[in-house]
């Protein structure tokens, strides 16, 4: 009964066609930026911000470049930990090599360098596709690892192969305190998470989501392939870069090319799948699940173990976790294959015609 969209009547197109065209639906997003903005930054620790809430924020922006190409173009890509690496290494650079550059310029150019190096790595899905596309660009992780290790003046000649950024600072503003790395990392996401909502509803996200169901078709209707494709593989990398940057200068602050590896490929993948393929909203409960779900089985795991009279170690909690990654990325592959997104999409539409029989 709250969730009824009765005698909301819209008079124009523009009415009709607005983000969310539900009263609840504007007031729950509200509601929800107040309390991240404003209720969260006075409640949370330290910890919290540093372990879990800058984690899933940057975690969710890069799951949200991933849905668009896996989930909305149906390309399946294995080389997101490479386009986090170089959008990492492309801000860096242009961080500390052009002086006085400003924070958001780096990152972004940072992202743009990710736009090219996807374009690339995307030119084989114009010729092959599933299994073929996806050994393809798990190239991409390859040589992307071949290439920070290598070749020393991407790494601005740094000896050890670590590198790291300090004196952040947007607008005058320093981001050295957990609150602002917070407020943020959590502003970028939220227009980026507009931008990219606005950009599925769009042209190009139809023909997107007309490649994935059957580019054959597409095709005859006038869609080019080529250049969905590659817009997609474009707009994915770009994202997937600027949260490369996030996670490098923000959550990380000194890294090197091991913080990239083809684990964070698959871990943003499992992210898709469970939160929801095709989803802006899949996108921030599976980057919420996988950044939770760790910590929620280092809490729970030993004392469970120690009702029983046993003890779990450390390496056992880390096979523990990987085993349970496993069980529910099949279950949902079985039971829901798009994910919690869809449950959420299931309960609103019961909301709808509750407290009547459905």
């Amino acid at each position: 009964m709250l969730y009824r969209e009765n005698g909301q009547f819209k008079t124009t197109y523009r009415a009709d066609q607005q983000i969310f065209p539900i009263l609840q639906d504007r007031l729950f997003i509200g509601l929800l930026l107040v309390v991240a903005f404003v209720v969260v930054p006075g409640l949370a620790s330290d910890y919290m911000f540093r372990a879990i809430l800058i984690p899933f924020l940057i975690m969710a922006l890069a799951a949200l470049g991933v849905n668009i190409l896996v989930g909305y173009c149906g390309q399946i890509s294995l080389g997101s930990g490479a386009f986090m690496a170089v959008g990492a290494y492309g801000a860096y650079n242009f961080f500390v090599r052009i002086p006085e550059m400003p924070l958001v310029p780096a990152i972004l150019l940072g992202g743009l360098c990710a736009t090219a190096f996807g374009i690339l790595f995307g030119l084989p899905s114009l010729r092959v596709r599933g299994l073929y596309l996806a050994v393809a660009t798990l190239a991409a992780q390859f040589f992307a690892d071949w290439m920070f290790l290598r070749i020393k003046w991407l790494l601005n000649d740094s000896p050890s192969g670590q590198v790291s950024v300090g004196s952040l600072q947007v607008f005058g503003f320093p981001i050295d305190s957990a609150v602002s790395r917070y407020w943020f990392c959590l502003a970028i996401l939220a227009v980026m998470a507009l931008l990219a909502k606005n950009l599925v509803r769009s042209a190009i996200g139809r023909e997107w989501m007309a490649i994935r169901d059957m580019d054959v078709a597409a095709a005859v209707i006038g869609i080019r392939p080529m250049y969905a494709k590659l817009s997609a593989f474009a707009v994915s990398s770009f994202i997937i870069g600027v949260a490369g940057a996030l996670w490098a200068f923000v959550y990380l602050g000194a890294w090197e090319s091991a913080a990239f590896s083809v684990d964070l490929s698959f871990r943003l993948l499992f992210m898709v799948i469970i939160g929801g393929l095709g989803s802006i909203m899949g996108a921030f409960f599976g980057a919420g699940f996988i950044v939770v779900l760790p910590i929620f089985l280092n809490q729970l795991l030993p004392p469970l173990f120690a009702a029983f009279g046993m003890e779990i170690s450390t390496a056992g909690l880390s096979h523990a976790e990987l085993m349970i990654f496993g069980a529910l990325i099949v279950w949902f592959l079985v039971v829901e294959p798009h994910g919690l997104a869809r449950l959420w999409s299931t309960g609103k539409q019961k909301l709808r015609l509750w407290p009547f029989p459905h």
